[in-house]
């Protein structure tokens, strides 16, 4: 039987966190529960683990943002899906994601995540058409 696949979830708000991790783990997902984007690129960076998606507040604290998360994460795996989570500003981020992802905006319903996430991991197993 295989693994359940791992997803990197960036989410500075703790019971936002509980909600991601409970509806997550309710659909067969493992996850890790970061706090901060400098956390969560020193874990992917390491290699230890291999995450299936991306999952990131857009307003995190700290000197790395969401979308460089992002971005590093790509550049090393540029097939990894991104969900961002961005909550007042959500018109302003769709330009500044990284391309091939998807955008749930706060407040969501865990089934909100779930059919996102979803889609995210359908898109990244779909062979990529020819430009």
């Amino acid at each position: 039987m295989s693994e359940s696949p791992l997803i990197l979830v960036v989410e500075d708000e703790y019971p936002l966190q509980g909600i991601v991790e409970d509806a997550l783990a309710e659909a067969g997902f493992e996850t890790d529960i970061l706090s901060s984007a400098e956390e969560a690129l020193t874990l992917f960076k390491s290699g230890s683990k291999s995450y299936k998606a991306l999952v990131s507040d857009v307003s995190l604290k700290g000197r790395v943002i969401s979308r460089d998360v992002a971005s590093q994460i790509r550049a090393a795996d540029p097939a990894c899906p991104a969900l961002y989570m961005p909550g007042a500003a959500a018109d302003q981020w769709a330009s500044q994601g990284v391309p091939n992802s998807v955008l749930l905006q706060k407040p969501f319903a865990p089934a909100q995540l779930m059919t996102a996430i979803s889609q995210l991991l359908n898109i990244g197993s779909a062979p990529s058409a020819p430009a």
